[in-house]
């Protein structure tokens, strides 16, 4: 059985990521409300959105470039 060790580590890549955003999620708007209250979890989600969406916007440039290497390779 021959092992893919891109994919595994795709998979693994994204695995790590969703937890992270968990872990930040849960925890970190789970100790902003519970010390600051809901105004200001509110507000952290504001901006922890923002953060996450220039990220986001980053992993899908580095995929459109993964894309057009992948087609414009000979094969």
């Amino acid at each position: 059985m021959k092992r893919d060790l891109r994919d595994y580590a795709k998979r693994t890549e994204f695995q790590l990521a969703m937890g992270a955003i968990v872990l930040f999620l849960l925890v970190g708007m789970g100790l902003i409300w519970l010390i600051y209250g809901s105004g200001a979890a509110s507000l952290g989600m504001l901006c922890m959105g923002a953060g996450l969406a220039t990220v986001v916007i980053i992993y899908l440039v580095f995929i459109g470039i993964e894309w057009i290497l992948k087609s414009a390779r000979p094969k």
